[in-house]
C-alpha cells in the first residue's frame, strides 16, 4: 500500500501537469465550473425539477459573479447549455486550460427520504460513511453514459464498494488546498446563504480524480426534498447560491496569493559551494507541507526552475554520496529519481 502510495504521487506530479505549461504565478489566472450532468443525463430529478438544470444555472451565476469582481480570472465553464460532458472531458477541460482552481457543482437527493435537508462540500478522499460513498456511486454512475466508459476508467464500476478503496490515495499533492477551499465554500453556504450543514467530507469522485488542481464537488442541496427544491429552482436561491460559492472562491484567492508569495520566498538559495541532491518529484504548484507528504524521505528541500517546483532530497559534498542515496530513493518507490548539482546556490 504504501508504494502504491508513493506511485500516485509521482503520478500526480508528473503526469496531470498540463501539456502547455505557463510560468508558474502567485495568482489565481482561471477558475473551471463544472455544472454536473446535461444533456441525456439528467441526474437527480426532483417533483418538478432536474438537477442538470438547476447546476447549470448556478454555475453561469457563479461565473458572472466571479466575471464582475475579478475581471483578471478566466472563467472556463465545462458546459453552458444542456449537453452531456464525459466526466473525463470535464478534467481534461481543467487540465489544458491550467486551471487553478476546479468546482463541480451538484445537487443530492435520497430515496424516501423527503426531509433530509442541507449542503455538503466534497474533496478527492475515502469515504469514511455509507452515506457518503451512496453520493459518489450516484454521481460516478454518469459514466453508464458513456460509450467507452470501461476504457476510459480502467474497469471502473461506480456500483462497486471496492472500487472506491484505492481513491483514499488520489489528489495528496492538492488536498490540503483542496480542503481549505472546500471549508470556505461550507461556510458561506452555511452562514451567508442560510443552508443546513452537512459539513466537508471526502469520497471517490471521478470528476475530480484526474483534475490536476484543487478541486471542491458541491452538493447544494437535496433535489428529494420539496423544500430545497423549491428553492434551488427558484431565482433567488440560486443567485444566494451562486453568490456564497463565489465569495468562497474569493477568500481562496486572496489566502492563496498571501501564501505563495511566502512560499516563494522560502524558496531561495542557500548553499553555498557544491552541493549534490537527489531530485525526486516535479510539480506545477509547490506542495503543501513536503515533509509530511515525501516523510519517508530526508533533508527535503525546494527549489524553481522553468516555472516548476522541484523536490530534492539530501545533501551531499560529495556526487559518490549523493548516487548511493539515490538507491534508497528508488528502492522507495521514486522510480525517476536522479542526482543534481548545485554550486552557490545554484542548479548546474
Amino acid at each position: 500500500m504504501k508504494y502504491r502510495l508513493i506511485f500516485f504521487i509521482t503520478f500526480m506530479c508528473f503526469w496531470l501537469v498540463p501539456t502547455d505549461n505557463k510560468a508558474q504565478t502567485t495568482k489565481i489566472q482561471t477558475v473551471v465550473l463544472d455544472a454536473g450532468h446535461g444533456g441525456k443525463d439528467g441526474g437527480a430529478v426532483g417533483k418538478q425539477g432536474k438537477e442538470k438544470d438547476i447546476t447549470l444555472a448556478v454555475a453561469k451565476k457563479t461565473g458572472e459573479y466571479i466575471k464582475q469582481n475579478y475581471p483578471d480570472v478566466k472563467v472556463v465553464y465545462t458546459r453552458t447549455t444542456d449537453v452531456f460532458v464525459e466526466l473525463m472531458e470535464r478534467a481534461r477541460i481543467a487540465n489544458s486550460n491550467n486551471a487553478d482552481v476546479f468546482i463541480s457543482i451538484h445537487c443530492n437527493s435520497v430515496a424516501n427520504a423527503s426531509k433530509t435537508n442541507g449542503v455538503e462540500t466534497f474533496i478527492m478522499g475515502e469515504h469514511r460513511n455509507n452515506a457518503n460513498l451512496d453520493v459518489a456511486k450516484r454521481e460516478n454512475a454518469s459514466i453508464l453514459y458513456e460509450n467507452d466508459a470501461m476504457d476510459n476508467y480502467d474497469g471502473f464500476d461506480p456500483n462497486s464498494t471496492e472500487a472506491y478503496i484505492a481513491f483514499s490515495f488520489l489528489q495528496s499533492e492538492y488536498k490540503q488546498r483542496s480542503l481549505e477551499f472546500a471549508e470556505l465554500v461550507q461556510n458561506e453556504l452555511v452562514y451567508k446563504a442560510k443552508r443546513g450543514d452537512r459539513g466537508v467530507q471526502q469520497a471517490g469522485f471521478l470528476v475530480l480524480y484526474k483534475t490536476a488542481m484543487p478541486s471542491i464537488l458541491i452538493e447544494l442541496g437535496f433535489i428529494s426534498n420539496p423544500d430545497e427544491e423549491q428553492y434551488m429552482m427558484s431565482g433567488d436561491g440560486q443567485d444566494r447560491l451562486a453568490s456564497a460559492i463565489y465569495r468562497a472562491f474569493g477568500k481562496y484567492k486572496a489566502h492563496y496569493e498571501k501564501e505563495s508569495v511566502r512560499l516563494k520566498q522560502e524558496i531561495t538559495p542557500k548553499d553555498e559551494g557544491v552541493v549534490y541532491k537527489v531530485q525526486f518529484a516535479t510539480c506545477n504548484q509547490p506542495v503543501n507541507k513536503p515533509e509530511n507528504v515525501y516523510k519517508d524521505l530526508q533533508d527535503i528541500e525546494c527549489y524553481e526552475h522553468n516555472g516548476m517546483f522541484k523536490y530534492t532530497a539530501g545533501r551531499f559534498t560529495k556526487e559518490a554520496d549523493a548516487i548511493k542515496y539515490k538507491r534508497e530513493v528508488v528502492k522507495k518507490g521514486y522510480k525517476d529519481a536522479f542526482v543534481v548539482k548545485f554550486e552557490n546556490g545554484e542548479r548546474k
